[in-house]
Protein backbone atom coordinates (compact mmCIF):
# COMPACT_ATOMS: atom_id res chain seq x y z
CA UNK A 1 0.00 0.00 0.00
CA UNK A 2 1.52 3.83 -0.34
CA UNK A 3 2.37 5.62 2.37
CA UNK A 4 1.45 9.71 2.67
CA UNK A 5 3.99 11.05 0.42
CA UNK A 6 3.12 8.70 -2.59
CA UNK A 7 -0.07 9.68 -2.18
CA UNK A 8 0.64 13.52 -1.70
CA UNK A 9 2.94 13.81 -4.70
CA UNK A 10 0.15 11.84 -6.71
CA UNK A 11 -2.18 14.76 -5.94
CA UNK A 12 0.53 17.26 -7.01
CA UNK A 13 0.89 15.61 -10.35
CA UNK A 14 -2.61 15.90 -10.90
CA UNK A 15 -3.18 19.22 -9.96
CA UNK A 16 -0.72 20.16 -12.86
CA UNK A 17 -2.41 18.34 -15.25
CA UNK A 18 -5.84 19.90 -14.52
CA UNK A 19 -3.84 23.47 -14.42
CA UNK A 20 -2.36 22.73 -17.75
CA UNK A 21 -6.16 21.55 -18.85
CA UNK A 22 -7.40 25.25 -17.84
CA UNK A 23 -8.71 25.09 -14.49
CA UNK A 24 -8.75 27.91 -12.11
CA UNK A 25 -8.52 25.89 -9.51
CA UNK A 26 -8.42 22.83 -8.20
CA UNK A 27 -8.08 20.07 -5.51
CA UNK A 28 -7.13 16.20 -5.18
CA UNK A 29 -7.93 13.60 -2.77
CA UNK A 30 -6.10 10.20 -2.79
CA UNK A 31 -6.62 7.55 -0.60
CA UNK A 32 -5.68 4.03 0.03
CA UNK A 33 -6.40 0.95 1.99
CA UNK A 34 -5.83 -2.64 2.88
CA UNK A 35 -7.86 -4.57 5.11
CA UNK A 36 -7.63 -8.65 5.74
CA UNK A 37 -10.20 -10.23 8.26
CA UNK A 38 -10.90 -13.75 9.45
CA UNK A 39 -14.06 -15.52 10.18
CA UNK A 40 -14.93 -18.15 12.16
CA UNK A 41 -18.12 -20.30 12.58
CA UNK A 42 -19.05 -22.94 15.09
CA UNK A 43 -15.33 -23.32 16.06
CA UNK A 44 -14.39 -23.87 12.21
CA UNK A 45 -12.88 -21.64 9.69
CA UNK A 46 -15.55 -19.91 8.08
CA UNK A 47 -13.86 -16.48 5.91
CA UNK A 48 -10.46 -15.07 5.34
CA UNK A 49 -10.51 -11.87 3.52
CA UNK A 50 -7.74 -10.07 2.25
CA UNK A 51 -8.91 -6.28 0.36
CA UNK A 52 -6.41 -3.49 -1.18
CA UNK A 53 -7.49 -0.32 -3.18
CA UNK A 54 -6.46 2.88 -4.02
CA UNK A 55 -7.65 5.97 -5.54
CA UNK A 56 -7.49 9.23 -6.36
CA UNK A 57 -10.14 12.35 -7.14
CA UNK A 58 -9.87 15.13 -8.78
CA UNK A 59 -12.32 18.50 -8.30
CA UNK A 60 -11.52 20.97 -11.15
CA UNK A 61 -13.32 25.08 -11.04
CA UNK A 62 -12.94 26.40 -13.88
CA UNK A 63 -14.77 30.05 -12.31
CA UNK A 64 -17.31 29.14 -10.80
CA UNK A 65 -18.23 25.88 -12.71
CA UNK A 66 -16.98 22.45 -11.41
CA UNK A 67 -16.95 19.11 -12.00
CA UNK A 68 -15.50 15.89 -9.99
CA UNK A 69 -14.25 13.17 -11.80
CA UNK A 70 -12.04 10.00 -10.01
CA UNK A 71 -9.97 7.32 -11.32
CA UNK A 72 -7.49 4.24 -9.97
CA UNK A 73 -5.25 4.59 -13.06
CA UNK A 74 -1.67 6.36 -11.84
CA UNK A 75 -0.07 6.49 -15.20
CA UNK A 76 1.24 9.85 -16.31
CA UNK A 77 -1.05 9.19 -19.41
CA UNK A 78 -4.04 8.66 -17.61
CA UNK A 79 -4.15 11.75 -15.28
CA UNK A 80 -3.89 14.01 -18.33
CA UNK A 81 -6.53 12.18 -19.47
CA UNK A 82 -8.79 12.57 -16.37
CA UNK A 83 -7.29 16.21 -16.01
CA UNK A 84 -8.53 17.10 -19.37
CA UNK A 85 -12.25 15.55 -19.03
CA UNK A 86 -12.52 17.18 -16.13
CA UNK A 87 -11.82 20.38 -17.19
CA UNK A 88 -14.32 20.16 -19.91
CA UNK A 89 -17.20 18.89 -17.95
CA UNK A 90 -16.71 21.55 -15.06
CA UNK A 91 -16.90 23.93 -18.43
CA UNK A 92 -20.05 22.93 -19.20
CA UNK A 93 -21.85 22.84 -15.93
CA UNK A 94 -24.16 25.18 -14.30
CA UNK A 95 -22.45 28.49 -12.29
CA UNK A 96 -22.59 28.00 -7.92
CA UNK A 97 -21.79 31.03 -6.43
CA UNK A 98 -20.77 29.20 -3.45
CA UNK A 99 -18.41 26.91 -4.97
CA UNK A 100 -14.68 26.77 -4.61
CA UNK A 101 -11.33 26.12 -2.58
CA UNK A 102 -10.90 27.49 0.53
CA UNK A 103 -9.08 31.04 0.61
CA UNK A 104 -5.22 30.91 1.53
CA UNK A 105 -5.60 32.50 5.21
CA UNK A 106 -8.06 29.64 6.03
CA UNK A 107 -5.80 26.91 5.09
CA UNK A 108 -4.51 24.79 7.93
CA UNK A 109 -0.56 24.95 8.42
CA UNK A 110 1.79 22.29 9.24
CA UNK A 111 2.62 20.73 11.74
CA UNK A 112 -0.70 19.18 12.07
CA UNK A 113 -1.13 17.42 15.76
CA UNK A 114 -0.29 14.15 16.19
CA UNK A 115 -3.32 12.35 17.03
CA UNK A 116 -1.95 8.72 17.49
CA UNK A 117 -3.94 7.54 14.67
CA UNK A 118 -1.59 4.78 13.30
CA UNK A 119 -0.61 1.71 14.93
CA UNK A 120 2.95 -0.06 14.15
CA UNK A 121 1.79 -3.54 15.13
CA UNK A 122 0.12 -5.54 12.11
CA UNK A 123 -1.56 -8.91 13.34
CA UNK A 124 -1.27 -12.09 10.72
CA UNK A 125 -3.60 -14.10 10.11
CA UNK A 126 -2.84 -17.10 12.66
CA UNK A 127 -3.54 -14.31 14.97
CA UNK A 128 -6.25 -12.93 13.40
CA UNK A 129 -7.82 -15.98 13.43
CA UNK A 130 -6.78 -17.65 17.25
CA UNK A 131 -8.49 -14.05 18.24
CA UNK A 132 -12.05 -14.29 16.20
CA UNK A 133 -11.71 -18.42 17.74
CA UNK A 134 -11.43 -17.37 21.48
CA UNK A 135 -14.20 -14.41 20.89
CA UNK A 136 -16.74 -16.88 19.75
CA UNK A 137 -15.92 -19.56 21.91
CA UNK A 138 -16.71 -17.34 24.86
CA UNK A 139 -20.15 -16.63 23.48
CA UNK A 140 -20.85 -19.87 22.88
CA UNK A 141 -19.90 -20.85 26.29
CA UNK A 142 -22.76 -19.06 27.86
CA UNK A 143 -25.29 -21.09 29.09
CA UNK A 144 -28.62 -20.83 27.01
CA UNK A 145 -26.56 -20.32 23.72
CA UNK A 146 -27.52 -22.63 21.13
CA UNK A 147 -25.99 -21.44 17.81
CA UNK A 148 -23.48 -19.17 16.87
CA UNK A 149 -23.24 -16.45 13.32
CA UNK A 150 -19.67 -16.20 14.30
CA UNK A 151 -16.90 -14.55 15.41
CA UNK A 152 -14.47 -12.24 13.72
CA UNK A 153 -10.79 -10.35 13.56
CA UNK A 154 -10.01 -7.85 11.50
CA UNK A 155 -7.33 -5.66 10.79
CA UNK A 156 -7.21 -2.33 8.23
CA UNK A 157 -4.55 0.31 7.26
CA UNK A 158 -5.45 3.68 5.74
CA UNK A 159 -3.81 6.63 4.31
CA UNK A 160 -5.60 10.03 2.95
CA UNK A 161 -3.91 12.94 1.58
CA UNK A 162 -4.84 16.12 0.14
CA UNK A 163 -3.55 18.93 -1.76
CA UNK A 164 -4.99 22.05 -3.09
CA UNK A 165 -4.03 24.50 -6.16
CA UNK A 166 -3.30 27.32 -3.67
CA UNK A 167 -0.74 25.60 -1.74
CA UNK A 168 -2.93 23.21 0.84
CA UNK A 169 -0.53 19.59 1.93
CA UNK A 170 -1.53 16.90 4.13
CA UNK A 171 -1.78 13.49 4.89
CA UNK A 172 -2.31 11.21 7.45
CA UNK A 173 -2.63 7.61 7.92
CA UNK A 174 -4.59 5.26 10.20
CA UNK A 175 -5.16 1.93 11.31
CA UNK A 176 -7.98 -0.44 13.27
CA UNK A 177 -8.44 -3.43 15.04
CA UNK A 178 -11.68 -4.92 15.43
CA UNK A 179 -13.24 -8.41 17.30
CA UNK A 180 -17.12 -9.15 16.95
CA UNK A 181 -19.44 -12.04 17.58
CA UNK A 182 -22.81 -12.67 17.24
CA UNK A 183 -24.72 -15.85 18.32
CA UNK A 184 -28.34 -17.15 18.73
CA UNK A 185 -29.94 -18.35 21.90
CA UNK A 186 -32.93 -20.53 22.53
CA UNK A 187 -34.44 -23.01 20.20
CA UNK A 188 -37.36 -23.00 18.17
CA UNK A 189 -39.88 -19.99 17.87
CA UNK A 190 -37.84 -18.63 21.04
CA UNK A 191 -34.69 -18.30 19.64
CA UNK A 192 -33.15 -14.58 20.29
CA UNK A 193 -29.81 -12.87 18.36
CA UNK A 194 -27.54 -10.65 19.55
CA UNK A 195 -24.14 -9.49 19.24
CA UNK A 196 -20.78 -7.40 20.44
CA UNK A 197 -18.33 -5.70 18.78
CA UNK A 198 -15.33 -3.19 19.68
CA UNK A 199 -12.98 -1.15 17.18
CA UNK A 200 -10.24 0.79 18.45
CA UNK A 201 -7.38 2.02 16.59
CA UNK A 202 -4.51 0.44 18.95
CA UNK A 203 -4.76 -3.37 19.12
CA UNK A 204 -4.14 -3.07 23.20
CA UNK A 205 -7.19 -1.32 23.50
CA UNK A 206 -9.03 -3.93 22.38
CA UNK A 207 -10.89 -5.53 25.24
CA UNK A 208 -10.16 -9.14 25.74
CA UNK A 209 -11.26 -11.47 23.04
CA UNK A 210 -13.17 -13.47 25.81
CA UNK A 211 -14.92 -10.62 27.13
CA UNK A 212 -16.33 -9.37 23.72
CA UNK A 213 -17.47 -12.79 23.22
CA UNK A 214 -19.27 -13.10 26.79
CA UNK A 215 -20.82 -10.34 26.30
CA UNK A 216 -22.49 -11.39 23.24
CA UNK A 217 -23.39 -14.71 24.85
CA UNK A 218 -24.95 -12.99 27.46
CA UNK A 219 -27.19 -10.56 25.74
CA UNK A 220 -28.59 -12.74 23.55
CA UNK A 221 -29.66 -14.83 26.67
CA UNK A 222 -30.99 -12.14 28.53
CA UNK A 223 -33.37 -11.43 25.28
CA UNK A 224 -35.22 -15.30 25.59
CA UNK A 225 -38.49 -15.29 26.28
CA UNK A 226 -39.57 -11.45 25.94
CA UNK A 227 -43.31 -10.11 26.80
CA UNK A 228 -45.34 -7.72 25.37
CA UNK A 229 -45.26 -4.27 26.74
CA UNK A 230 -48.55 -2.03 27.08
CA UNK A 231 -49.25 1.09 25.49
CA UNK A 232 -49.34 4.41 26.83
CA UNK A 233 -46.69 7.38 27.57
CA UNK A 234 -43.94 6.44 30.29
CA UNK A 235 -40.25 7.18 30.39
CA UNK A 236 -38.04 5.67 28.30
CA UNK A 237 -34.39 4.90 29.01
CA UNK A 238 -31.75 4.47 25.61
CA UNK A 239 -28.48 2.60 26.45
CA UNK A 240 -25.57 3.63 25.22
CA UNK A 241 -25.02 1.87 21.80
CA UNK A 242 -28.67 3.13 20.97
CA UNK A 243 -28.16 6.25 22.33
CA UNK A 244 -25.81 7.56 20.05
CA UNK A 245 -28.56 7.01 17.31
CA UNK A 246 -29.87 10.48 18.96
CA UNK A 247 -27.16 12.67 18.69
CA UNK A 248 -26.70 11.59 15.00
CA UNK A 249 -30.25 12.91 14.54
CA UNK A 250 -28.99 15.99 16.07
CA UNK A 251 -25.83 16.14 13.77
CA UNK A 252 -27.67 15.88 10.73
CA UNK A 253 -30.19 18.84 12.24
CA UNK A 254 -26.90 21.36 12.36
CA UNK A 255 -25.14 20.33 9.81
CA UNK A 256 -25.40 23.99 7.32
CA UNK A 257 -26.43 22.17 4.44
CA UNK A 258 -29.55 21.02 6.14
CA UNK A 259 -30.18 24.78 7.55
CA UNK A 260 -29.32 26.16 4.17
CA UNK A 261 -32.08 24.30 2.36
CA UNK A 262 -34.53 25.43 5.14
CA UNK A 263 -35.02 21.30 5.89
CA UNK A 264 -34.16 21.46 9.36
CA UNK A 265 -36.25 20.90 12.63
CA UNK A 266 -34.03 22.80 13.98
CA UNK A 267 -34.26 26.29 11.63
CA UNK A 268 -34.46 29.02 13.62
CA UNK A 269 -34.01 27.80 16.98
CA UNK A 270 -30.24 29.00 17.72
CA UNK A 271 -31.52 30.91 20.40
CA UNK A 272 -33.61 28.98 22.33
CA UNK A 273 -32.86 26.89 25.57
CA UNK A 274 -33.81 23.68 23.83
CA UNK A 275 -31.63 21.21 26.35
CA UNK A 276 -31.66 20.99 30.14
CA UNK A 277 -28.87 23.45 31.26
CA UNK A 278 -26.09 21.05 32.16
CA UNK A 279 -25.91 18.90 29.64
CA UNK A 280 -23.14 19.34 27.32
CA UNK A 281 -22.65 17.40 23.98
CA UNK A 282 -18.71 18.09 22.47
CA UNK A 283 -17.44 17.45 19.56
CA UNK A 284 -13.72 16.95 19.45
CA UNK A 285 -11.70 16.06 16.22
CA UNK A 286 -8.50 15.38 17.99
CA UNK A 287 -9.12 12.85 20.93
CA UNK A 288 -5.90 10.81 20.45
CA UNK A 289 -6.82 7.42 18.90
CA UNK A 290 -10.39 8.61 18.46
CA UNK A 291 -12.31 6.94 15.31
CA UNK A 292 -13.05 10.22 13.91
CA UNK A 293 -10.17 11.83 15.07
CA UNK A 294 -8.45 14.25 11.77
CA UNK A 295 -5.78 17.19 11.96
CA UNK A 296 -7.46 19.17 8.91
CA UNK A 297 -11.06 18.75 7.68
CA UNK A 298 -11.71 17.55 3.78
CA UNK A 299 -11.39 20.77 2.34
CA UNK A 300 -7.38 21.63 4.14
CA UNK A 301 -9.66 23.37 7.23
CA UNK A 302 -8.05 23.03 10.54
CA UNK A 303 -9.87 20.62 13.16
CA UNK A 304 -10.59 22.15 16.78
CA UNK A 305 -12.70 20.61 19.63
CA UNK A 306 -15.93 22.58 19.88
CA UNK A 307 -18.97 22.50 21.93
CA UNK A 308 -22.08 21.77 20.44
CA UNK A 309 -24.36 22.31 23.23
CA UNK A 310 -23.43 24.43 26.40
CA UNK A 311 -26.65 25.98 28.57
CA UNK A 312 -28.97 24.92 27.09
CA UNK A 313 -28.35 26.11 23.75
CA UNK A 314 -26.44 25.50 19.96
CA UNK A 315 -23.65 27.31 19.27
CA UNK A 316 -24.11 27.35 16.04
CA UNK A 317 -24.10 25.00 12.33
CA UNK A 318 -21.55 22.57 11.62
CA UNK A 319 -20.56 23.79 7.68
CA UNK A 320 -18.07 23.06 4.80
CA UNK A 321 -17.29 26.01 3.04
CA UNK A 322 -20.01 26.01 0.07
CA UNK A 323 -22.52 25.98 3.40
CA UNK A 324 -20.93 28.24 5.41
CA UNK A 325 -20.83 30.87 2.22
CA UNK A 326 -24.50 30.35 1.89
CA UNK A 327 -25.08 31.27 5.35
CA UNK A 328 -22.50 34.13 5.86
CA UNK A 329 -21.03 32.46 8.22
CA UNK A 330 -17.53 31.39 9.08
CA UNK A 331 -16.83 27.87 8.29
CA UNK A 332 -16.26 25.32 10.87
CA UNK A 333 -13.74 22.57 9.56
CA UNK A 334 -16.35 20.04 9.12
CA UNK A 335 -16.11 19.51 5.42
CA UNK A 336 -15.38 15.56 4.56
CA UNK A 337 -14.31 14.15 1.35
CA UNK A 338 -15.61 10.83 -0.04
CA UNK A 339 -14.30 9.21 -3.53
CA UNK A 340 -15.27 12.16 -6.37
CA UNK A 341 -18.08 14.58 -5.42
CA UNK A 342 -18.15 17.98 -3.49
CA UNK A 343 -17.41 17.83 0.46
CA UNK A 344 -20.15 17.32 2.45
CA UNK A 345 -20.39 17.86 6.47
CA UNK A 346 -19.32 15.70 9.34
CA UNK A 347 -18.99 15.88 12.78
CA UNK A 348 -15.80 13.65 14.20
CA UNK A 349 -15.80 12.11 17.92
CA UNK A 350 -19.12 13.46 19.71
CA UNK A 351 -20.13 12.87 22.78
CA UNK A 352 -22.72 13.85 25.60
CA UNK A 353 -21.20 14.23 28.75
CA UNK A 354 -21.52 12.32 31.79
CA UNK A 355 -24.31 13.05 34.93
CA UNK A 356 -23.80 12.61 37.94
CA UNK A 357 -26.14 9.70 38.95
CA UNK A 358 -25.06 6.14 37.99
CA UNK A 359 -27.42 4.08 35.81
CA UNK A 360 -28.96 2.53 38.76
CA UNK A 361 -29.68 5.30 40.75
CA UNK A 362 -31.62 7.02 37.07
CA UNK A 363 -34.05 4.53 36.79
CA UNK A 364 -34.97 4.15 40.69
CA UNK A 365 -37.79 5.62 40.65
CA UNK A 366 -39.61 4.94 37.13
CA UNK A 367 -42.71 2.50 38.61
CA UNK A 368 -43.43 1.30 34.94
CA UNK A 369 -40.71 1.92 32.15
CA UNK A 370 -38.92 0.25 29.50
CA UNK A 371 -34.81 0.37 28.99
CA UNK A 372 -34.28 0.25 25.04
CA UNK A 373 -31.20 -1.81 24.06
CA UNK A 374 -32.08 -2.24 20.12
CA UNK A 375 -34.06 0.22 17.29
CA UNK A 376 -35.01 -0.80 14.43
CA UNK A 377 -36.78 1.10 11.26
CA UNK A 378 -35.56 4.96 10.14
CA UNK A 379 -38.82 6.69 11.26
CA UNK A 380 -37.81 9.91 11.79
CA UNK A 381 -38.77 13.37 9.51
CA UNK A 382 -35.62 15.88 10.06
CA UNK A 383 -37.50 18.72 8.75
CA UNK A 384 -40.53 18.40 11.64
CA UNK A 385 -38.36 16.30 14.07
CA UNK A 386 -40.91 13.71 14.15
CA UNK A 387 -39.91 10.34 15.64
CA UNK A 388 -40.97 6.88 15.86
CA UNK A 389 -38.97 3.72 16.00
CA UNK A 390 -39.59 -0.08 16.74
CA UNK A 391 -37.88 -0.88 19.70
CA UNK A 392 -37.20 -4.00 21.79
CA UNK A 393 -35.01 -4.05 25.56
CA UNK A 394 -36.21 -4.85 28.69
CA UNK A 395 -39.28 -3.80 31.44
CA UNK A 396 -38.60 -1.41 33.88
CA UNK A 397 -40.75 -1.85 37.14
CA UNK A 398 -40.64 -0.50 40.75
CA UNK A 399 -36.82 1.04 39.63
CA UNK A 400 -35.66 -2.64 38.25
CA UNK A 401 -35.21 -4.44 35.49
CA UNK A 402 -38.37 -7.12 34.82
CA UNK A 403 -37.21 -8.69 32.22
CA UNK A 404 -37.04 -8.50 28.07
CA UNK A 405 -39.80 -6.52 25.95
CA UNK A 406 -40.20 -6.69 22.15
CA UNK A 407 -42.14 -5.77 19.05
CA UNK A 408 -42.96 -2.12 20.41
CA UNK A 409 -43.01 1.11 19.31
CA UNK A 410 -41.44 4.13 20.88
CA UNK A 411 -42.35 7.62 19.54
CA UNK A 412 -42.09 11.26 20.32
CA UNK A 413 -40.95 14.79 18.91
CA UNK A 414 -36.90 15.22 18.79
CA UNK A 415 -37.57 18.69 20.18
CA UNK A 416 -39.48 17.38 23.30
CA UNK A 417 -37.55 14.79 23.37
CA UNK A 418 -34.13 17.02 23.75
CA UNK A 419 -35.78 18.83 26.18
CA UNK A 420 -36.42 16.05 28.54
CA UNK A 421 -32.78 13.97 28.81
CA UNK A 422 -31.37 12.65 31.73
CA UNK A 423 -27.73 11.33 31.40
CA UNK A 424 -26.18 9.03 33.74
CA UNK A 425 -22.31 8.88 34.80
CA UNK A 426 -21.52 5.43 32.66
CA UNK A 427 -19.94 7.06 29.77
CA UNK A 428 -17.45 5.59 28.01
CA UNK A 429 -15.50 6.77 24.58
CA UNK A 430 -14.79 3.83 22.32
CA UNK A 431 -17.67 4.70 19.97
CA UNK A 432 -17.55 7.56 17.03
CA UNK A 433 -20.62 8.88 18.92
CA UNK A 434 -20.64 8.11 22.61
CA UNK A 435 -23.29 8.77 25.32
CA UNK A 436 -24.25 7.49 28.79
CA UNK A 437 -27.50 6.07 29.57
CA UNK A 438 -30.12 8.55 28.55
CA UNK A 439 -33.68 8.49 30.10
CA UNK A 440 -36.79 10.86 27.99
CA UNK A 441 -39.44 11.42 30.35
CA UNK A 442 -42.81 11.24 28.45
CA UNK A 443 -42.15 9.03 25.04
CA UNK A 444 -45.29 7.38 23.70
CA UNK A 445 -45.15 3.52 23.65
CA UNK A 446 -47.13 1.52 21.64
CA UNK A 447 -47.12 -2.16 22.35
CA UNK A 448 -49.66 -5.23 22.37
Amino acid sequence: MIDATIAQDRCAQLLGAAKRHGATSADAVASASSSESVSVRLGKLEDVERSESEEISLRVFVGRRSASISTSDFSAAAFEELAERAAAMAGAAPEDPYAGIAEPELLARAPFPDLELEDASEPGPSSLRAMAEETEDAARAVAGVTNSEGGSASFGRSVAALVTSNGFVGAYGATSHSLSASVIAGEGGNMQRDYAYRTMRFAQDLPPPAEIGARAGARAVARLNPDGLRSGPMPVVFDPRVGASLIGHLLGAISGTAIARRSSFLLGRLEEELFPQGLRIIDNPHRPRGLRSRPFDGEGLPTAPRTLVEGGRLTGWLTNLSAARQLGIDPTGHGARGGSGAPGISATNVHLEAGTVSRAELIADIGDGVLVTELSGQGVNPVTGDYSRGASGFRIVGGELAGPVSEFTIAGNLLAMMAALTAADDLETHRAINVPTLRIEGMVVAGD
